[in-house]
């Protein structure tokens, strides 16, 4: 049972409990009869008892598995049990004193309004029963979606290409011949980037600085592939206010990795324009590629297609992503995200 339900069933029967001396306050008498006390508790016993079984029994074993006929037959049956026993009994008698019964009396009701009471006080109980029920289930179907959102989260996040790494290394094994600083260099941005993928990826939340970087170190590591052909050009707003604009990890890159991998001829002269900008509490980013016939019909590839559910997942409809492909000569990718400073 719920911390909640409990203290709303706690509350309800103390002041039921208490009634009988309030009624003794509001007769003025000034010594209180602890035996007219005792005589209201046990009227009102027959109704905590029907709701300790209904409490325990009925609701959760019949009610919360669907058995609502069974549920009605076991509640009307015990409920006449109980009135028709204290019938039989008659204890609302056993005082002679007229006047002191009255006096001890909580409700001198006839057989049928307690039972019809009775029922209503249990429909009661079960409707908070199913209340905080329904209120637990979506508590759970929350977190279980949260869990599932993270899940997915983490594994969009993680979605940059094993060819890209598999391709930096060979060259930087093919570099090591030749170059051995520019393959130290590579093993460097190769290694910050892994670290930010692994380390700083981990949080809900990164700095643009660090976003800034982690591209950074990626296009010299596309650099070696391409030297001679390729003009790649990244604008970026200023060092300082980038360290305190705050988003989602490793957003970025899936726009850029896209540009490289379809954006790029090794026969034509080929561009990546990487556009960065901080507007009115929006972040704004845009990547123009060079758009070749054998690229164009790949282009919207898995990469974009996991940006747009983790875009989704992150901000629903508080976002903008915008594909202009009308060129046949460029491609361009704008997405306008918010964030918090």
């Amino acid at each position: 049972m719920r911390l909640g339900e409990s203290m709303v069933y706690t509350l309800v029967w103390a002041a039921i409990f208490l009634i009988p001396f309030m009624n003794a306050h509001l007769m003025a008498e000034t010594n209180l009869n602890f035996n007219n006390v005792i005589v209201s508790w046990g009227k009102i016993s027959p109704y905590f008892l029907i709701f300790i079984i209904n409490n325990v029994l009925l609701a959760p074993q019949l009610v919360f598995r669907n058995r609502y006929k069974w549920y009605i037959f076991w509640l009307l049956f015990i409920v006449s049990a109980v009135f028709g026993t204290i019938e039989l009994l008659d204890f609302r008698y056993w005082q002679a004193d007229d006047m002191f019964r009255n006096k001890a009396s909580l409700t001198e009701l006839e057989w049928y309004w307690n039972v019809l009471f009775s029922v209503m006080m249990a429909a009661a109980n079960t409707m908070i029963k199913l209340y905080y029920r329904a209120l637990d289930t979506d508590q759970r179907m929350a977190k279980l979606e949260r869990q599932n959102i993270e899940t997915q989260m983490q594994y969009l996040k993680y979605q940059i290409n094993p060819h890209f790494l598999m391709n930096t290394l060979n060259n930087i094994h093919a570099m090591i011949d030749f170059d051995k600083d520019m393959a130290k260099q590579s093993v460097m941005e190769l290694s910050h980037m892994l670290r930010h993928v692994l380390y700083d990826s981990g949080e809900n939340h990164t700095t643009l600085d660090k976003e800034v970087d982690f591209l950074h170190n990626y296009i010299e590591l596309m650099r070696i592939r391409y030297v001679d052909g390729v003009d790649i050009r990244l604008s970026t707003p200023d060092i300082n206010e980038c360290r305190k604009v705050k988003m989602p990890p490793l957003l970025l890159i899936v726009l850029v990795e896209n540009a490289f991998k379809h954006g790029i001829s090794y026969s034509k002269p080929s561009f990546i324009f990487i556009d960065i900008d901080v507007v009115d509490n929006e972040l704004i980013c845009v990547v123009s590629n060079s758009q070749h016939k054998a690229s164009s019909s790949e282009h919207s590839g898995i990469g974009l297609s996991n940006i747009t559910k983790r875009l989704d997942l992150l901000f629903g409809s508080r976002y903008t992503l915008k594909i202009d492909d009308t060129r046949d000569d460029a491609y361009r990718v704008k997405l306008v995200i918010p964030i918090n400073n």
